[in-house]
């Protein structure tokens, strides 16, 4: 395939270019690279994030953004101490954080931005067994 070897550039909307700023730089730590008078550019740990104003919008009532970490506790912890504050959804069961377990074996937890586009960070994998015997034991 022509793009398979390529890096994906992700882009989020903003009523508030300011405002958005803000938000994914001071509170989730992204690096701002640039203003280009289209877009806030952002880099994702190496991918490209272009927060683009675009005047009004919808936000979609689904995930647009999300971030896989090693540490979902943690992340939430550090994101919550900043004043994120994590979505809860009554068909869900998720934990006093906002973390949900799917049945998989991922974990999940959701927040909005300024905007109230819809993102996500999630843990998959190896570390999961590590997290959930350390919930069990009180976080000991």
């Amino acid at each position: 395939m022509p793009l398979a070897k390529n890096k994906i550039i992700a882009f989020i909307p903003t009523r508030d270019a300011k405002r958005a700023r803000k938000f994914y730089e001071k509170t989730l730590g992204l690096r701002f690279v640039s203003d280009d008078k289209f877009a806030l550019v952002f880099d994702a740990n190496g991918t490209m994030l272009r927060v683009t104003p675009v005047g009004d919008f919808s936000p979609f009532p689904f995930t647009v953004l999300g971030w896989k970490v090693t540490d979902i506790e943690s992340t939430s912890k550090k994101l919550a101490a900043k004043k994120v504050r994590f979505e809860r959804y009554d068909f869900l069961q998720q934990n006093r954080q906002g973390i949900w377990d799917s049945p998989d074996g991922a974990r999940v937890a959701w927040f909005k931005d300024p905007d109230g586009n819809l993102l996500s960070i999630s843990q998959h994998g190896q570390n999961r067994g590590r997290d959930q015997r350390k919930a069990s034991s009180g976080g000991k």
